[in-house]
């Protein structure tokens, strides 16, 4: 049972993706911006959706085996223990959103900035956190994936 609403909770996020990213790419067109922008945009609110909804499985699918990610408070992890944190039944995120996103390509590269607000709690704590962020994403084998992240809270 409990496998069966993660399958349909993943199929349902990736049904929601392909749709967004079909009008995304279409609007692209449109306007003659860079499709992989699309692409990438989506990638970024996927990976949001899944924090929020401490979806692992989505997320090791976006992060590159030699992930890195640096968190707003200097700590760094690789892949898989930032796949625990995800885990961590302490972590309750209730949101992750991203505005001002900026992407700049070095061939098969991009590197996204911009700004984010997550709330949610944490060890039973609140947080509410406003910062910027640098994703950088390279095009491998045919898909996209995270190789860094990097987050800094802006102070209020």
């Amino acid at each position: 049972m409990i496998f069966q609403g993660k399958f349909y909770r993943w199929l349902t996020l990736i049904a929601v993706g392909v749709s967004v990213l079909t009008c995304t790419v279409r609007t692209a067109s449109a306007q003659n911006t860079d499709p992989r922008e699309a692409k990438l945009m989506v990638l970024e609110r996927m990976w949001n959706e899944a924090q929020v909804n401490r979806d692992s499985q989505a997320l090791d699918q976006l992060v590159s085996s030699r992930f890195i990610n640096t968190e707003w408070d200097g700590s760094v992890s690789n892949k898989s223990q930032f796949l625990a944190d995800i885990k961590d039944p302490l972590f309750k995120p209730t949101l992750t959103t991203i505005q001002d996103v900026k992407m700049n390509f070095f061939g098969d590269t991009a590197v996204i900035t911009g700004t984010y607000h997550t709330a949610g709690t944490y060890q039973g704590k609140p947080y509410d956190h406003v910062g910027r962020f640098t994703d950088t994403w390279i095009f491998d084998l045919g898909k996209w994936q995270c190789v860094a992240s990097h987050t800094s809270l802006i102070k209020k």
